[in-house]
């Protein structure tokens, strides 16, 4: 895996608390930290709302998951007052979770250790990182996960149906209400936000780790198919839907108001709250159409889906085929679970980012009536305060305190952050390039073989992305998938099997490394690319600036297909 060189790495110099300022605290001595999963949800410098809403919402819900699990106490499952005691924290504008509480957590769950949690967040164990198994809460993991693993999925569905309607409604409502009606609009979001950020962990960790976590003993066992496909094509992906919506649309099938109304909360940086959906702003909606409506018929997505599916159902038969007879049936109830489970993962994920979206247009309302009574210089001034600040007792110096906020924001922009570190991090410059290697190694999770130009995508405006560039970005969320189907490959930072970019683009058949680390900064904009989405490996084959003609780095230039597949197709 590339590293980092020193020059790059430079400091540029620690920043010291202050109690005005919640984006930046400090970490215990000895503390791992990584910035991989909540990364994917909150890329970027947050402003102070986002951060309060996301601080206590994720605290909460890993330790939540972990309760209903059984692997943590009732007292274990509160999220402490004392910000000192959380695990989740923010360095520099970016939130950053501690591995030695997930270490600790992963050391009680039979099958699992915190050192192989820590292989999974870090890649590899820290040294003087303590993992001790203990057995002591096995009766209770015992008594506890079956109920919760047949339970989680009716209450996630449930949620999800009521969310969607309540969305829908109060979004449509909130520019009318007045500051009080909006204010309890918006505490009434945090706690339905909180709680769907809760189902969304108590999901991933109790439901669909664990069922593919067998899907990959039953592959590995019988050495026949792979993992990857095996876990795609079933096309109930909220993503995926998405993709289908903009293909209709594209055809003159759907209007692009129905595509508003059944996905208006994604759009760019979606999980920071002052950032614009496509409810405000639909704007990239009229050009994923316009290209979509250029690509061949044979792109059809549904097309793409069913030949995924067929794909998929051809590795579980051969499975079941290579299997003794005792062991069959259980294995077609797993496969069977599996089909239904997997896909629960967007669910969840939509139904929070509603809930958040309903926050995001209360805030708003906030902000512009407050604007409007002189209080805030700026209506988007509202996402400067944090959530405490404004339900509660509103600082007196309100203005002066946001000027410092909004300040302090543009020179954590001028800095970055490794993924991750031990104590307290030390700031890197921007977009500063990683050691210049040819061959970077990431952890495949959609199988395929691609060769073509890449596109680094820092900002997710998507306004220079050409259709059939290989996409490379520090991490994605939801509102990529739109963009991930024009792409022959993807390749990111962060991320492992069941994150948001390894799910989506195995239901689109696009292939995909994640886990690069330094993917963004060692592969630049025009370099030609092979990405092999089985092995993760990703290889430079040669350097815009070393190309002589421009034309071999056209965008436009449909990408090499090596191998035996461009996408997940059989």
């Amino acid at each position: 895996m590339a590293k980092v060189n020193d020059q790059s790495n430079v400091a540029l110099g620690r920043e010291v608390p202050s109690s005005w300022d919640p984006l930046h605290a400090t970490s215990p001595v000895g503390r791992h930290w990584s910035r991989a999963n909540i990364g994917e949800a909150l890329p970027g410098v947050l402003t102070p709302l986002t951060w309060s809403l996301w601080e206590v919402a994720s605290e909460g819900a890993a330790r939540g998951a972990f309760y209903a699990l059984g692997a943590a106490s009732r007292a274990e499952a509160m999220v402490p007052v004392d910000r000192e005691q959380r695990f989740m924290r923010a360095f520099y504008g970016r939130g950053a979770a501690q591995l030695e509480f997930l270490s600790q957590m992963g050391d009680r769950i039979p099958g699992t250790s915190g050192a192989a949690i820590a292989e999974q967040v870090f890649g590899s164990v820290p040294k003087n990182l303590v993992s001790e198994a203990s057995r002591k809460r096995y009766p209770i993991i015992a008594a506890r996960m079956p109920w919760t693993f047949f339970r989680t999925p009716g209450q996630l569905k449930a949620a999800a149906t009521d969310t969607r309607t309540w969305w829908t409604e109060r979004t449509a409502s909130a520019s009318g209400l007045t500051e009080t009606s909006a204010l309890r609009l918006f505490s009434q979001a945090i706690v339905r936000f909180r709680s769907n950020v809760t189902l969304q962990a108590t999901t991933l960790f109790c439901v669909v780790q664990p069922i593919y976590d067998m899907l990959e003993r039953l592959t590995s066992s019988t050495g026949v198919g792979d993992l990857t496909a095996l876990a795609s094509g079933y096309g109930s992906m909220p993503e995926a839907a998405v993709v289908g919506d903009l293909w209709k649309a594209s055809r003159g099938r759907l209007e692009l108001s129905e595509i508003v109304a059944r996905h208006g909360f994604h759009g760019p940086r979606e999980g920071e709250m002052m950032a614009y959906v496509w409810r405000e702003d639909d704007g990239p909606l009229h050009r994923f159409i316009s290209e979509y409506a250029d690509l061949d018929a044979s792109q059809d997505p549904e097309a793409r889906q069913a030949s995924l599916l067929e794909h998929r159902l051809t590795i579980e038969r051969d499975i079941l085929a290579a299997l003794p007879a005792h062991r069959r049936p259980a294995a077609r109830q797993m496969l069977r679970i599996a089909s239904r489970t997997i896909p629960l993962r967007g669910v969840a994920k939509d139904s929070f980012l509603q809930a958040s979206d309903v926050i995001r247009a209360s805030a708003r309302r906030i902000g512009r009536l407050l604007h409007a009574d002189g209080i805030l210089n700026d209506p988007d001034d509202i996402f400067f305060l944090t959530d405490d600040e404004i339900v509660g007792i509103r600082p007196a110096d309100v203005k002066v305190l946001i000027a410092r906020r909004r300040e302090r924001h543009e020179h954590y922009a001028e800095m970055d952050l490794p993924t991750q570190w031990e104590g307290d991090p030390d700031p890197i410059v921007v977009n500063a390039s990683a050691e210049q290697t040819d061959e970077i190694a990431g952890i495949g999770v959609s199988p395929g073989v691609v060769e073509g130009v890449a596109r680094v995508v820092l900002d997710p405006n998507f306004d220079d992305v050409e259709p059939g560039e290989i996409l490379v970005a520090p991490s994605t969320d939801p509102s990529w998938s739109s963009i991930m189907f024009l792409s022959s490959a993807l390749v990111v930072d962060i991320g492992g099997a069941l994150s948001h970019a390894a799910i989506v683009a195995r239901e689109l058949g696009v292939p995909c490394v994640v886990s690069t680390v330094t993917g963004s900064r060692t592969i630049h904009t025009g370099d030609v690319c092979r990405v092999d989405g089985t092995t993760g490996i990703v290889t430079i084959l040669s350097r815009h600036d070393d190309v002589a003609s421009d034309a071999d780095v056209s965008a436009s230039e449909p990408p090499a297909i090596t191998g035996a597949h461009k996408r997940n197709e059989p």
